[in-house]
This record gives C-alpha cells, sequence and structure tokens, in this order.
C-alpha cells in the first residue's frame, strides 16, 4: 500500500515506492476489468525491436512482450522461474547451469518454444555479435547445449555466480527460431515473443500498442488486458498529457521541474506520484582515441573541475544526488573514491594537474548528450557542464547532441570525444556497474581493456555466492577506474512514476531493475 515513509532495500538497492501526495484513499480490490488500454508515457523509446541488438532501455518493451528464463516476480530481489520451471548450478564451481522449461510454452503465433529455440536465441546473440550489444553480457559462456525439449544445459568458461541475474535479463529474451535470421538482426517491426503482452501495432519513436498474450504460460499475474505505451521526446508534453487525463501513467524521463511541481500540486487530488530511491546512474565517458579526452592529465582536469552538488541542486531541483564511484549506493562495493582522490572542485588543483604534463593551453573538448533519452533535463546538464569547465579557464567546451538513435550508433562507432550515458542496471549487482564498462567489447562501443578487472577482480568475484563476500574485489576495482579516469560518475537518481489517481500498482510495477512491469498497472474498481 501506499505511505509516505522511504526504505531502501540493500540486496536490490530499490525502495519500496511511496506516495507523495495526500488524498490517495483506500485501495480498491484487484481487477482487470478496464475501460481501455491503460497508458504509459515515457521518454525511454526503443532503439530496437530485436532483442541481440539491445544494450538499453529497449529492454522496458522487451521485458513485456518476449520471455526470459528467468526474472523478477513481485518482491523477489534475485531471478526466479519464468519461462523456465526450474534452474540451478548442477556443480560446486558454479561452471555448469542446468534449466528445465515449462510444458506447453508457445510463441505467440502458436510455434512452439523448446530447448532448441532457447539455444538458438542465446547463439544468435554471440553470432550476430554487435558491439555494444548484449553479447558482452555472455563474456563466462563457453557452450549451450540443449536436451530434448525441455532441458538446456550452459556450460562457463570460468565460475560465474551473477550468470542467473545475466539470463533474467531482457537481452536474453527468448526469440522464435522460425521468424528471426541466425546471423541478422530482424528488420521488420514485428515481434514473435512469447511474454505476457504481444505487440499489436508499433509506430516507432511513438507507440507501442500492447494486447494480452493468450499463449502465455508464466509468473506474471496480469492485472490488465492491454497497455498502450507512448513515447515522448520530452517531459513537458507528457505531464501534460497526465494532468489533461489522456495519459494514465507517466514513467522515465520525467524533468525535475515537473518532478518538483507535481509533488506540490497534485491537481486537485487527481494525480500521485510515486517516489522510488534507485540505482540509475549518469556518467560521463572519455574515449581513448581522441587526441585530448584520451590524454590522461585531461580527463583528471575534468574530475578536479566537476561539481556534482551544483549539478544534483540546480539542475535537478535535489531529485538526484552527486555520485562518486560507478557502484551506487545501496550495493555491495559502493565507495566514495572519486571524492576522495579528487576532494571539492579546485581550478587550481586542475591547473597543476594539466601544466605537470606541459598542457598550458585551454583545451579544446566537445561534450556530446542525447535529447530524448534521460529526459529534458539533460541538455542543462551539460549546460551546466560547460559553464564549470569554461569557467576554470582551462577549457573550451562545444556541446552536440543527436536523438537516441543516432546516439547510439556515433558512439558505437567511435565518434565522440566525451560523451554522457544513463545506466540501468541490468541485474541489482555490482558486477553490473563495472563489467559492462570493460573490456575489449562493452556496453559503451569504446573499448576498455584492464586486465586487472576483467583478468582477476571480476574472475574472484564471480566465485562468490554469496554476494556480500565481494567488497574487496569492488573496492579495488573502483580504485582502478579512479585511476583512469576513464568513465566519471555524476549522480545517482531516484524512481519516480506519476499516475492518475484511480492507477493503481504502480507502487508494485518495477523490478529490481527499474524496469516496469505493466502487467501490474489496472484501474480500481471501488471506493
Amino acid at each position: 500500500m501506499f505511505n509516505r515513509n522511504r526504505c531502501l532495500r540493500q540486496t536490490a538497492a530499490i525502495a519500496s515506492i511511496s506516495t507523495l501526495v495526500a488524498g490517495c484513499g483506500v485501495l480498491s480490490s484487484d481487477s482487470s476489468d478496464s475501460t481501455g488500454p491503460i497508458t504509459v508515457g515515457t521518454t525511454s523509446a526503443p532503439s530496437t525491436l530485436d532483442p541481440a541488438a539491445s544494450w538499453d532501455q529497449s529492454w522496458e518493451l522487451f521485458r513485456n512482450i518476449y520471455q526470459t528464463l528467468l526474472s523478477y516476480p513481485v518482491g523477489a530481489t534475485t531471478p526466479q522461474p519464468d519461462a523456465a520451471d526450474n534452474c540451478r548450478f548442477t556443480d560446486s564451481s558454479n561452471t555448469t547451469y542446468r534449466c528445465e522449461l515449462r510444458r506447453g510454452l508457445k510463441f505467440s503465433d502458436g510455434h512452439a518454444l523448446d530447448a532448441a529455440a532457447v539455444k538458438y536465441s542465446i547463439d544468435r546473440i554471440r553470432k550476430i555479435n554487435l558491439n555494444g550489444g548484449p553479447a558482452g553480457l555472455l563474456g563466462s559462456l563457453d557452450r549451450v547445449q540443449a536436451l530434448g525439449d525441455t532441458e538446456v544445459v550452459f556450460h562457463l568458461n570460468q565460475p560465474d555466480a551473477t550468470f542467473p541475474f545475466v539470463l533474467a535479463t531482457p537481452a536474453m529474451s527468448i526469440v522464435d527460431p522460425q521468424k528471426y535470421p541466425a546471423a541478422a538482426l530482424r528488420k521488420d517491426d514485428k515481434v514473435d515473443g512469447s511474454g505476457p503482452y504481444t505487440l499489436q501495432s508499433y509506430e516507432d519513436g511513438k507507440k507501442a500498442e500492447l494486447v494480452r498474450n493468450g499463449n502465455y504460460k508464466g509468473y506474471a499475474d496480469r492485472k490488465n488486458d492491454a497497455v498502450t505505451i507512448r513515447y515522448y521526446r520530452e517531459s513537458a508534453p507528457m505531464v501534460a498529457d497526465l494532468r489533461k487525463g489522456t495519459l494514465d501513467v507517466a514513467f522515465r524521463g520525467l524533468d525535475a521541474d515537473d518532478i518538483v511541481d507535481l509533488q506540490k500540486h497534485d491537481a486537485n487530488g487527481k494525480l500521485q506520484i510515486n517516489e522510488g530511491a534507485g540505482i540509475e546512474i549518469n556518467y560521463l565517458v572519455f574515449n581513448p582515441k581522441d587526441r585530448w579526452a584520451g590524454n590522461t592529465a585531461v580527463r583528471k582536469a575534468v574530475a578536479q573541475l566537476v561539481d556534482r552538488g551544483a549539478i544534483a541542486h540546480k539542475v535537478y531541483k535535489d531529485t538526484v544526488e552527486p555520485l562518486y564511484s560507478m557502484v551506487p549506493k545501496g550495493l555491495t562495493g559502493h565507495t566514495t573514491d572519486f571524492f576522495d582522490d579528487f576532494g571539492s572542485p579546485s581550478v587550481t588543483k586542475a591547473r597543476r594537474i594539466l601544466t605537470d604534463v606541459g598542457i598550458k593551453q585551454r583545451v579544446p573538448l566537445t561534450l556530446w548528450y542525447t535529447t530524448d533519452r534521460y529526459g529534458s533535463s539533460t541538455g542543462l546538464e551539460f549546460a551546466e557542464l560547460k559553464r564549470q569547465l569554461e569557467s576554470s579557464g582551462l577549457f573550451t567546451v562545444t556541446l552536440k547532441s543527436r536523438p537516441w538513435k543516432t546516439y547510439v550508433t556515433g558512439y558505437q562507432k567511435g565518434e565522440y570525444p566525451v560523451f554522457g550515458r544513463g545506466w540501468f542496471p541490468d541485474f541489482p549487482d555490482p558486477d553490473n556497474f563495472i563489467a559492462p564498462f570493460v573490456g575489449d567489447q562493452n556496453a559503451l562501443g569504446t573499448p576498455y581493456p584492464e586486465p586487472e578487472i576483467t583478468g582477476r577482480l571480476l574472475p574472484e568475484s564471480r566465485r562468490q555466492s554469496d554476494r556480500a563476500d565481494v567488497v574487496q574485489e569492488f573496492e579495488r576495482a573502483q580504485q582502478v577506474l579512479v585511476r583512469d579516469a576513464r568513465l566519471l560518475p555524476l549522480w545517482q537518481g531516484k524512481q519516480y512514476v506519476a499516475a492518475s489517481d484511480d492507477i493503481s500498482g504502480a507502487e508494485q510495477a518495477l523490478d529490481p531493475s527499474t524496469i516496469m512491469m505493466m502487467w501490474q498497472l489496472y484501474r480500481k474498481t471501488s471506493w
């Protein structure tokens, strides 16, 4: 139920979402009855409909239309069976993982979903091997074996206690082998999955219409029959539609000003805003191939100048908080290493960092950001970064931006000297805030070979089934990241879901990776 107290769950780093507005009244009984599809607004439009191409917030849609072997039922903080009936490691070394499928699984087109389809789906990701794509999640996988119709065995090349979390990510969605090419991405705007919903229609960048999948067999208890997701470029029109009543729920991409305004004015009790502590992070990426961004001293000078507190307060109105490590608060291994090493912003220290390596001129840097992914405040954030760097007298900053779809292509090709990214975790474990960003193939499309992390620290941590025992490895990994300054954490976000007051389920709709489970939403039927 709704309450005003916020409580962080350490294992999943997600709070029980609390209601900040008064007058919510008594909740009704659960019901899937509705007067039409529930409409959900977000600024996170998919970049693709093919799971083999996505390591981004396309997963928001995937979770609802595809199925994975494991997933997160309401209240779960560790992966539980979905398409699988059961899964487990069958050896003490965490190198052989076996799943048995539910009986009678079908794709939405009626084709059988069997062990061969699971093997095909995982092998396909690795065969396509898209730069910046989800193949980077499968570094510990040696081979997949299908035994009969219902048994799948994953043979790992090293112990990996996080492998069940990987299987629970929407990147590992199971696709119909008859509809998805084995070595190429699917080109049309169609989806053949086995998730709670089918994709009835799709308009790229505009909307996705979901209807109940009659063939679905899994854990999701669908409380509605249909959901329409509308994609916005900015927060303001999304909130305007929410206030007009043409939108039921607004999630991801809400501007700080809109959040603050919704908290203060609840449209005469007709709206609610639910807040939860989250593990979303925002950071800068430096391209090592660029003349200036590739210079460690330049990167450290930027780290010495950035005022995270000013960004959190001036731009985001304290709806986010400063972050000084890549692992956010609430997860094992969180540190404040960037603050410990650099302290408060200092022009004097930054100048010394540059002059010590012979840089005495203003350093020209081009910073890139996306215009339509993380909310309208992103442009203001980068304007503040430009102001901070240039006011030091040490940098000349050029800002450039692109819509998300072309932005992704740009950073995957290595076109940007410095660029901004947000990270909504694949799974709630410190591994997922380190591993995706290092190695020759990573989520950023910018190779970062760091043998101490990839060759020792990550393998050692993955031997530990008890994830509370990996503090030492991740603390050391973050010291390496500070030393290299290839990634610069800026802030950690909270999660906000705004909804009309006749909508229930928002407080339970976010899984531990902050992906919205649309089937949890429903309209109240009584007061």
